[in-house]
């Protein structure tokens, strides 16, 4: 394919996620308020309890088998490093721009999570229908498409509620205990200290237990050392975010997948279960256009501003469509040389497109989990995607052209 052939392959399925997010934008108007601040709220719960689980589960169970899983082992690994660079980018816009301390969670997730399910489950399958496209037969590029976009949507929607919402709850909290005197904290460590730690007296997350008398190293054992630690780390990662309904339906996905009774009872059309593949998938399939509804008007109360520093802009779009998709380039092709990722062209374009896609939908409902930075967040968002319509065209013809 010529160059401009593969640049109107590349430009449908943007412009298809840019109909759909026009038209939220135009629900969520003060004229219209088809999609208004309430509606949006209870339909962003609805996603994130019933349509993206169901999404996540059916897509898996469909493409995801035991061969498939050895072929992918590098996207895992692919995405942790998106995360990994993203997260060391972020931290040093926060070094450059100095946001407000309930910020820094936000820029960080922005940074390091990518959209990396909901979009490309519309861009691979129209790439894939594109007659003369670069990944071969239609039906095939679907088949082996959307197991690559199913796995780099269970691998994301993991990292993302293990760690995004880990770091802006963290954030979040910064602005509320520093509020809160530290007169009675806990300023030494528990097992050497002396003093004593009234419960009342200070936030339960600065003290791992209470104390009521002085405590000395000879007579806490090693087995109570080691639950004290477990005790505080399990209150600072919040195991319960960790295996939130999109990571259950991860579970459940693989559970489908890779057990073959389970499997052969619903997959297929001999299956005797697969009425419950079908209703599960038709929930899934309500997922993409509520989503991307939802960021279209978002979108629209991000147009209000927020008193967002232009700079904190300007350099989230430089880490997501500049300095990680050309980190991208290096890394695919090194692991691609070294024999570490198999020469399909399709899988290739994917991990590409892993570094490229803009910041995760979801972390808007992070931020409005906590109240902290929606309408920042709603700037963010409505920049960068608005500005992935030409970032992701540009990307995707080029990764098309470096991988074909």
């Amino acid at each position: 394919m010529g160059l401009l052939e593969l640049f109107i392959t590349a430009s449908i399925p943007v412009l298809k996620v840019l109909l759909v997010t026009a038209l939220g934008s135009y629900l969520a108007l003060d004229g219209v308020d088809i999609l208004g601040e309430d509606a949006r709220k209870h339909l962003n719960t609805v996603v994130f309890y019933v349509f993206n689980p169901a999404l996540v589960a059916t897509n898996l169970g469909q493409t995801i088998t035991r061969d498939s899983m050895v072929k992918l082992w590098f996207m895992p690994i692919n995405i942790l490093i998106t995360f990994i660079i993203g997260s060391v980018l972020g931290w040093v816009v926060i070094l450059i721009t100095r946001p407000p301390p309930h910020l820094r969670g936000l820029i960080v997730g922005c940074c390091a999570a990518g959209n990396l399910g909901n979009i490309l489950l519309v861009m691979i399958p129209a790439v894939c229908k594109e007659k003369g496209g670069p990944f071969g037969a239609p039906d095939v590029c679907h088949t082996y498409g959307m197991a690559y976009v199913s796995l780099s949507m269970a691998v994301g929607a993991i990292y993302l509620w293990s760690y995004v919402y880990n770091i802006v709850r963290l954030s979040s909290r910064t602005t509320k205990e520093s509020s809160v005197s530290d007169v009675g904290s806990c300023t030494e460590p528990l097992l050497s200290s002396t003093k004593q730690c009234l419960i009342s007296e200070v936030p339960e997350d600065q003290c791992a237990l209470p104390c009521t008398r002085s405590v000395t190293k000879s007579e806490v054992a090693v087995s109570d050392k080691i639950k004290q630690h477990l005790v505080m780390l399990s209150r600072k990662i919040n195991l319960k975010a960790v295996f939130a309904p999109s990571t259950t339906g991860v579970i459940v996905g693989f559970a489908i997948g890779l057990i073959p009774i389970i499997r052969k009872s619903l997959i297929g059309e001999s299956a005797p279960l697969r009425v419950i593949q079908d209703s599960a998938s038709l929930l899934g399939d309500g997922a993409i256009p509520a989503l991307t509804l939802i960021v279209g008007g978002n979108l629209v109360k991000g147009l209000k501003g927020s008193g967002l520093q232009k700079s904190i802009i300007v350099c989230i779009v430089v880490v997501r469509y500049i300095a990680l998709p050309l980190s991208g380039i290096l890394i695919i092709k090194g692991a691609h040389r070294m024999g570490l990722v198999h020469s399909d062209p399709l899988y290739r374009f994917v991990l590409l497109l892993q570094y490229a896609v803009p910041p995760a939908m979801n972390i808007g409902t992070i931020t409005q989990l906590f109240g902290a930075g929606e309408n920042e967040c709603s700037v963010i968002m409505l920049w960068t995607y608005a500005l992935a319509s030409i970032s992701l065209t540009l990307w995707s013809t080029f990764f098309m052209w470096l991988v074909a």
